[in-house]
This record gives C-alpha cells, sequence and structure tokens, in this order.
C-alpha cells in the first residue's frame, strides 16, 4: 500500500523500550521499512513526547544526548509545528469524534502532513477519519504495508 505515514509517540518509545521485547521489535522493523520508504511523518508534539518519555520513564532509558539523536534523525520527516491551523483542526476533531484533546492533535497533525494512515495504539484500528486510516502497529506488520 502506498501513503504517507503519521508515526505517534508509543510507536517511537517501543522501539527503544527493551522491556517490552515483542514490541521493540515490532516498533523498530516499521520504523525500518518508514525509513526506507521514506514515508515516515510525525509533529514537534510526538518528539517532545518522545524526548520526555524515554529520558524519564523508560527503565532503563535513554540520556538526554540519546533521545536527542534520535530527534535530530526524525526531523528528516519533516515534523508539523502546532500553530493556529492546527489548533482549530484539533479543536474540531475533539468535538466530532470526542478523542482526547492530544489524540485529536495529533489526528490533526497527521491530515497536515497528507498522510493516508496513523500509526497509533491509542485510537481503533482500522477507524477512518476523514480520509486518515487507524492503524494499530503492533497488530499488523509493517510489510504488510510498505
Amino acid at each position: 500500500m502506498n501513503g504517507r505515514f503519521f508515526v505517534d509517540t508509543n510507536l517511537l518509545v517501543y522501539s527503544r523500550d527493551v522491556s517490552e521485547g515483542t514490541k521493540m521489535r515490532s516498533g523498530q522493523a516499521w520504523l525500518e521499512r518508514l525509513w526506507d520508504a521514506q514515508s515516515g511523518r510525525i509533529s514537534t508534539q510526538v518528539l517532545s513526547e518522545y524526548f520526555v518519555t524515554v529520558t524519564r520513564k523508560l527503565s532503563p532509558g535513554l540520556t538526554e544526548g540519546e533521545a536527542w539523536s534520535d530527534i535530530e534523525a526524525l526531523m528528516i520527516w519533516r515534523p508539523i509545528s502546532i500553530d493556529n491551523v492546527l489548533l482549530r483542526s484539533t479543536r474540531h476533531i475533539q468535538q466530532r469524534f470526542g478523542f482526547s484533546w492530544w489524540d485529536s492533535m495529533i489526528v490533526a497533525a497527521a491530515q497536515a502532513s497528507g498522510c493516508t494512515y496513523l500509526l497509533t495504539e491509542d485510537l481503533q484500528d482500522g477507524q477512518s477519519l476523514e480520509g486518515l486510516t487507524i492503524v494499530d502497529p503492533f497488530a499488523h506488520r509493517a510489510s504488510d504495508f510498505l
């Protein structure tokens, strides 16, 4: 399948979480495929959440230098920034679908990035949101899509 894939924080975090062996391997496989296909997209929100989570909540966690190196590499995916247009889209999505503010912002950023798919375990797998399809990356293999 073709298209762009927006990556939620949980996929990035699990790809670095040695305590979650199966999810870590799955996350790494997805990221490798996305990298090779040059089809990954991300937001500044995701990068910020990633930095905090892997440096403060994982055990063992990454050093700030390691986390920042990951973020520097991910900048090639042209992160979407939070601005007034994205905030208005976030509010629309929150009201229409009843998602949390943060999940609504992820959906809005994915749509603003022109993505076909949103890789997250936080929303319903297979759900279609105004042209964006939710894919639980831990319920599907990357090779089925890329």
